[in-house]
């Protein structure tokens, strides 16, 4: 039954049809935000037969499928589906809908209309972006999703917030020319803009190899920036520190798993050959981005920027995972992926609270907390636990496989991997413990109050996922598992290599692709 309703368009004009009645509506600032936490809540409730009805045993490569034709002399179509991944992260943007609306409060104070406005668009666009499979339609929400974060962080932002904004917006659009470049491409030489066809030519050897590396380096580098990898990153950091709450958390939760998730439907499934060729770079930048995103946030001391770096050194942990095209690898990054929306969501949301209490940011103007503000430092000290993968929380499953899929990949990367979890265990011991029993404790901290019922309303269910995951993890997983393993059927199991390095898989998929081009009469150098 649930295959034959528009769930997923529900899901994407649902809040842009409620922010378009948002933008006439007349009423107060409490009107205002109401009406988008009702829009969230039913948003919500529309998603649980996503939830319900998602085929968990022997599952189809996509579900809830809606297909239709949209531009029929372009070979454009309307055409949206969800598997394993993408489910989860639909969810996971429409989950924080309301989330972000409670949050946001009483910490918006100027503009209220306008702020629901473009978190309703976005809301909308996310959905948009993990459930398009037309090539051209992922492209529009992509680009969709870039003007209302733009504006979240140009109008209610910091004082340095049209610097940081300018940043996200040109960063953000360069990746994106290229990514339009390669879309292109594709459908010069594919005849086609649906992804589940041209994964299927890719599969199939239609895509020779200077193609799939031209095209891997053009959509890499877009989805690199948004992740962000090592050295594309400088826009982050500026875009958290100056964003509102509600920003950061949708920024940190859902914009950069658009990096991940695009390596993870487009680089792997479309350039197979090219990702083998680019494995090692992107291996050693992964790294690269674990470590120094843990060196730089150990030596912060705006909380903002301290959790922006920390999701430099996380993401890391994603596309290690990818790029090892290791099952148990592979499953450990999009848990990682979740999981960091959850935690440092969560984190985001406390930073705001605690900023309208004290109208800082810094860890020394917030010391000293657990004396004065026990439940507060409670919910914050299971969130900076779950962030650095303490056992029995949901970060440690994801990071537990990544590990595991390092070590059985090659030794070094597994080795190498490990002053980054000692790194984000120091800085996140360093952050609680400051705010919760630093000294001096800050002398206003003694007026403050603690959490009220809102924040108790959103701050909760965060932390039963946190456990839930954590104690739990076989349903999640069953979730993510056949999606992993139809992205790397196309390769090699480098978890039974018996040693052999990434430079030997290389060398033997190139030869297989050879052989494979060889009976059709082509060749790796020629183009279909």
């Amino acid at each position: 039954m649930h295959e034959s309703l528009p769930i997923l368009s529900a899901l994407i004009f649902f809040p842009l049809g409620a922010a378009f009645l948002l933008m006439f509506m007349r009423g107060g600032d409490w009107t205002y935000r109401s009406f988008t936490l009702i829009v969230g809540i039913i948003e919500c409730l529309i998603a649980l037969p996503l939830i319900f009805g998602f085929q968990l045993d022997n599952p189809p490569p996509y579900q809830f499928v809606e297909r239709m034709a949209w531009i029929p002399q372009w070979g454009l179509e309307y055409h949206l589906a969800v598997d394993g991944m993408s489910l989860l992260m639909i969810i996971l943007s429409v989950a924080l809908l309301p989330l972000c609306v409670l949050c946001s409060w009483t910490y918006i104070g100027k503009r209220v209309k306008e702020f629901h406005v473009n978190l309703l668009i976005m809301t909308a666009a996310c959905v948009g972006i993990f459930a398009a499979m037309d090539f051209i339609l992922f492209y529009i929400f992509w680009e969709a999703m870039l003007i209302p974060m733009y504006l979240l962080i140009a109008v209610w932002g910091g004082p340095e917030r049209r610097y940081a904004s300018i940043k996200f917006f040109l960063y953000t659009l360069a990746g994106s020319v290229l990514l339009l470049v390669a879309i292109i491409a594709f459908n010069y030489v594919g005849s086609t803009f649906q992804i589940p066809e041209l994964t299927a030519m890719a599969g199939e050897g239609k895509f020779s190899e200077s193609f799939q590396l031209w095209t891997f380096l053009a959509m890499s580098l877009a989805f690199a920036i948004k992740v962000p990898m090592f050295p594309f990153h400088t826009w982050l950091p500026a875009a958290h520190v100056q964003a509102p709450s509600a920003g950061s958390v949708l920024l940190a939760s859902v914009l950069l798993k658009m990096g991940a998730y695009g390596f993870l439907r487009f680089s792997l499934p479309l350039c197979p050959q090219g990702s083998i060729e680019m494995a090692p770079i992107m291996i050693a930048i992964s790294i690269a981005s674990i470590i120094y995103g843990g060196f730089v946030a150990l030596g912060q001391n705006d909380v903002k920027k301290l959790i922006a770096y920390s999701s430099v050194a996380h993401m890391g942990f994603v596309t290690l995972g990818i790029f090892m095209f290791h099952q148990q690898g592979g499953e450990g990054a999009i848990m990682v992926m979740l999981n960091h929306g959850i935690v440092t969501g969560a984190l985001f949301m406390m930073v705001g609270a605690i900023y309208e209490r004290s109208h800082s940011r810094e860890i020394f103007d917030n010391m000293g907390l657990g004396k004065y503000l026990p439940a507060f430092m409670g919910f914050f000290g299971i969130f900076a636990l779950s962030s650095f993968g303490f056992p029995g929380m949901n970060s440690f499953v994801g990071e537990a496989l990544v590990l595991i899929g390092a070590f059985d990949s090659n030794l070094w990367w597994g080795f190498l991997c490990i002053p980054g979890a000692m790194l984000a265990a120091a800085y996140m011991l360093r952050l609680g413990l400051k705010m919760a029993w630093g000294e001096p404790p800050s002398p206003a901290g003694k007026n403050w109050a603690d959490l009220n019922v809102r924040e108790w309303v959103y701050l909760t269910p965060l932390a039963f996922l946190v456990f839930y995951i954590g104690l739990a993890p076989g349903l999640t997983m069953r979730v993510v598992t056949p999606s992993i393993e139809k992205v790397l059927e196309g390769f090699p199991d480098s978890g039974t290599m018996d040693g052999r390095t990434i430079v030997n898989l290389q060398e033997e998929h190139r030869q297989g692709l050879g052989e494979a081009m060889a009976e059709d009469g082509l060749t790796l150098s020629s183009a279909e």
